[in-house]
């Protein structure tokens, strides 16, 4: 039985809320994509040093989980439990033994998992009122710096629009491409230990054949993988735009309910992501359909056969960013887009119980006040929500855009 032991990596924003939590809860579950550096994480930590380490991946044990259970987390006291979404009645086991245990040590159990246990319709216990859950995103782009945290968010929530361009300036982060940051993407292995295109492609072809072949295997979620694979490419193309499951099926050669269903299914695997429309109805009529973005926009670029990122990407770069800093807040604030039925929208918007914060995306090196439409038409429709609004862009420059509107380069702020 292996045991967990703490070694150097890249340090990552959610290693001091998986601590944080290990104080309050039972059990802490760290979830995510497979390849995002969970198991990496959770051995970095010396909180859990010297605990049994297994992993369902490993068949034997798969099968004593399937079978026993309850002997498999009798093994130890505490553990930590990898993949945990394998293996059906684990998580009643887990629950059983939080129950019997008068005190409801805190930390006992550390668990992770590659599919939402949430979403999952075949995990029948949730751990309600016994765990703390935590996301791993893929690497943001700080994380992949060196500075392990995701951007500048809290911070301008934090401040007046007044002071948002002494917040930035006080940002000490390297300008980058975001074609190049694109590209890498934010798995930990593509992104930070490969270094050539041929190696990286590779390297995704591999980890797109396991997850067909493993994860959703083990999902018992799939009937044809192919048609699997031609939607989540379609999904890839689409990345940017508003669900459309008729279209997307009638592109794919799959009926409706059944793109309804593998959407479902790569949400609930942290592949697809789906963002919510802003829902406050004033006096504009708004679009309600979600958009449609990907976890990672290295994998993205690679499922779609696109050797060059679009401005879709710089904004799905700026969302993954976003949702790696909205998991780990105690109050966790809602990111949304906002659309109306005339076509006029605001890429993100950061909903608090306070305040509202617009951001629109914009790829170009150089903007003009034509791209503070939408923008402006926000801070219009709420004017008692939002003071300011941000713009970011390609170039490099930090600058009001209009009296309302902050433009920003996209790398001083994630």
């Amino acid at each position: 039985m292996e045991t967990v032991t703490p070694n150097l990596v890249l340090p990552r924003a959610a290693g001091a809320a998986i601590e944080r939590a290990a104080l309050i809860s039972p059990v802490v579950v760290l979830l995510g994509a497979r390849q995002t550096g969970k198991t990496t994480l959770l051995r970095s930590l010396p909180l859990l040093e010297g605990r049994p380490y297994l992993t369902l991946d490993d068949f034997d044990l798969r099968v004593q989980a399937e079978a026993e259970p309850e002997a498999v987390v009798a093994r130890s006291f505490s553990m930590v439990l990898d993949e945990v979404q394998r293996a059906r009645d684990l998580l009643i086991a887990v629950k059983r033994a939080v129950d019997a245990d008068p005190a409801h040590t805190p930390g006992r159990f550390m668990l992770t998992g590659s599919a939402n246990l949430l979403m999952l319709e075949q995990v029948g216990e949730t751990l309600a009122g016994r765990a703390v859950y935590v996301t791993l995103w893929p690497f943001t782009r700080r994380e992949r710096l060196g500075l392990g945290r995701a951007g500048a968010w809290s911070e301008l929530l934090a401040a007046p629009f007044s002071r948002w361009r002494e917040v930035l300036d006080a940002q000490v982060v390297p300008a980058e491409d975001w074609r190049a940051a694109a590209v890498l993407g934010g798995l930990p292995v593509p992104s930070h230990r490969l270094v050539s295109a041929d190696d990286r492609a590779l390297w995704f072809s591999g980890y797109v054949q396991t997850y067909l072949e493993r994860d959703l295997q083990a999902l018992r979620a799939v009937e044809n993988l192919a048609d699997f694979r031609r939607l989540m490419r379609a999904a890839c193309l689409r990345i940017g735009n508003l669900v459309n499951q008729t279209e997307l099926g009638r592109d794919v050669g799959i009926a409706q309910p059944q793109v309804h269903r593998f959407l479902n299914l790569m949400e609930a695997s942290y592949q697809a992501v789906r963002l919510p429309p802003y829902a406050v109805n004033r006096t504009l009529r708004l679009i309600k359909s979600p958009k449609l973005y990907w976890s990672d926009t290295g994998l993205a670029l690679f499922l779609a056969g696109e050797s060059e990122p679009r401005g879709a990407h710089l904004e799905n770069l700026v969302l993954t960013d976003l949702l790696a800093w909205r998991d780990l807040q105690a109050r966790r604030p809602e990111v949304l887009y906002w659309r109306t039925a005339t076509g006029i929208e605001v890429d993100f918007v950061i909903e608090t119980p306070d305040r509202l914060l617009p951001i629109e995306i914009k790829a170009a090196s150089r903007v003009t006040t034509t791209d503070a439409k939408g923008l402006e038409a926000f801070l219009d429709e709420y004017p008692d929500l939002v003071d300011g609004a941000l713009l970011l862009h390609g170039g490099d420059d930090v600058f009001p855009l209009t009296r309302r509107v902050l433009a920003v380069p996209w790398w001083k702020v994630i």
